[in-house]
Order: C-alpha cells, then structure tokens, then sequence
C-alpha cells in the first residue's frame, strides 16, 4: 500500500514523508530507518561539528538519506556543505536563513534542494533560489520555527508556486503526527509532509529516554514558544525564531524574563548542559510541538511511517465513501 504524489515521483520514495533533519536528534540511524521504509531520511546538521556529521553518515549506512543544516549556522561552515555533498545525499534540506549562499552548490552537484520555510517572504526566496521542494512549516512544529498555523500557511505556498508558474514541490511541516495529518496535508495541496515530533518520538532517534518519558506525558496544551531554551545553550538565534518545547520548570521560571536569565547566564548555561547531559526533563528541553499529545509509544521510525501512510490511506478511502453529491441547482441541498 503507498500514496504516489509528485514528491514520490521526482525524490524516488514510496511514501511522500521526510523526516526532519532535527539537530542533535536526527542522526543517521533515524535517518537510514526512514528511507529503508520508503520515506526520506534527513540527518540533522546541527551547529557545526564535522566529525559528528561523518560519524552519522556512516552510521546510516549505504541508505539514500540526505541532510539538513541550519542556513546561518552553516554560514559560519560552509565546508559541511561540501563535506555532505562529498556522500552523494537524496537532498540538501536549508532552514531558518538565506539559502542563497549555497543553493548554486546543491544544485551544481545536481542533489534536489529543500528549502523549509515560514513566511510567503521566505517562500518567495526560496522558489527564486530554484528550490526543488518548499516546506511550509506551521508554528505548531516542535523546535524552531515562527508565527504561520500549518492549516493556513500551506495553501497560501501552494497557490504561491502556481502563481509563479514554478513546478517546485510542497511539503507540510508543523502538527503532522499521524495519517490524519498526511492526509488533510495532501487536500491542502501539499505534495507530501515532513514530520519531526513524531520522530523525534522513535527509538532511533538521539533522545535520553526520559525526555522521551517526559513528551509522551504531555498533550499539546503543554507546550510553549520561547527562546530561554536558546539563551541557556548560548545559541545566536535570530530573533524572528522560537523554540517550541515541552513547558517545564525552567520554561517556568525564565519565560518572560529573559533579561534576568541574561544576567545569571554563567550559572543557568551550566546548570543547563548539566541536565542536558543527563536528561534531565525539569530543566532540558523536550523538544515536541503541539503533535505532542498524538504520540503515546516510542517506536520504531520504519513502523511509524507505514502506520501513518496506512491510517492516510484509510482516512481518504472513508472521506471519499461518505461524500454525498447532489444537484447543486436543487432548493434545499
């Protein structure tokens, strides 16, 4: 059983799902486990570390995965650019900044280029870039991402592409956990979706397990956008962009109050690492959106996505069973 799209068609999947390239969640056992079930596995480039990249590729086999990088965190290394392209990628995934810069080299190397974004700005950039495949992601994605609802954001991209005559692909991003989202996704018009919460949710993924305890105890209404999570790490993000984690005691006690966590940051960056290191949920952040409260196993990446396309096939077949078609002209109907 498959669902054949454009996006199956040109990236030679059998199921229009990509995992997302999330950083230091998405390595290459997560990623090989997708694309081993048909999907498109994304290895997450994270913030820069070479060796961590050449460990993960290696670690997803002689599996056709690809590769994410956070845009302006590439900028300050462009060379992992290279050093993912070296391993002949399905695709080069570029979010949350300019992709300008290295769009030339991903399509010079002839690997398609998934450009992610969150504004109609952003998608324009994208498509004059000549993206292969843009991905509207909504606010309600775990991690980093913006202001848009995925159920809006999507068609407006879609009608965008058709408007500028481009053959470029739409992928969904943000809330899709299940067949239910692949399958309002592709009546959106998406040509598939790119999932992260749910796989952040699998047993592949670089999760502490008590990170992974802690999200499936939470539903969507647990969830908050902040950037206290950033500040702690000591990362650069751009202002524009939000973490959306699990609310817990730290999200508690700095959210909204930024300046002060800025002043305590010696102490609160090292209490941080701590936990993170030791999976420590009241402190380190379980980075699941508001799909959250659709996950409740942690499993296997490869079983996830064929439940999801199984439930979407399902979900459609009984959508189109329950249609009633009337005269349109007829009082009353």
């Amino acid at each position: 059983m498959r669902i054949a799209t454009r996006l199956t068609d040109r990236l030679r999947l059998r199921h229009p799902i990509i995992s997302a390239p999330m950083g230091f969640a998405a390595g290459g056992a997560l990623a090989g486990a997708v694309s081993t079930a048909g999907g498109l596995g994304l290895i997450g480039g994270g913030y820069g570390d070479s060796d961590w990249l050449a460990k993960e590729f290696k670690r997803s086999g002689n599996r056709p995965v690809g590769c994410g990088f956070i845009t302006w965190s590439l900028a300050r290394n462009p060379g992992l650019l290279d050093q993912a392209l070296d391993r002949n990628p399905r695709a080069i995934f570029l979010s949350f900044g300019d992709p300008e810069p290295f769009a030339s080299s991903v399509r010079a190397a002839g690997v398609p280029l998934i450009c992610q974004v969150q504004s109609l700005d952003d998608a324009r950039r994208a498509l004059d870039v000549g993206a292969d495949v843009v991905v509207a992601q909504g606010a309600e994605a775990g991690g980093h991402g913006e202001k848009r609802a995925t159920f809006t954001f999507v068609p407006e991209v879609v009608d965008l592409v058709r408007q500028r005559g481009s053959d470029a692909l739409v992928c969904a991003a943000g809330g899709v956990a299940d067949g239910r989202g692949l399958a309002a996704a592709l009546m959106l018009g998406a040509d598939g979706v790119v999932m992260g919460s749910r796989f952040w949710a699998s047993s592949e993924a670089l999760v502490h397990p008590n990170l992974h305890r802690s999200a499936l105890a939470a539903s969507g209404d647990d969830t908050v956008r902040t950037s206290v999570m950033d500040i702690a790490r000591r990362l650069d993000w751009p202002s524009r962009f939000t973490l959306r984690v699990r609310k817990n005691a730290f999200t508690e006690s700095w959210h909204g109050h930024e300046a002060d966590l800025l002043a305590d940051i010696g102490t609160q960056s090292s209490r941080y690492r701590d936990a993170w290191a030791n999976g420590d949920p009241a402190t380190a952040a379980v980075m699941v959106g508001e799909a959250a409260g659709l996950i409740h196993d942690i499993e296997p990446a490869g079983d996830i996505l064929l439940r999801t396309v199984s439930e979407a096939v399902a979900v459609l077949q009984n959508a189109t069973s329950r249609l009633l078609v009337d005269d349109p002209l007829t009082p009353g109907h």
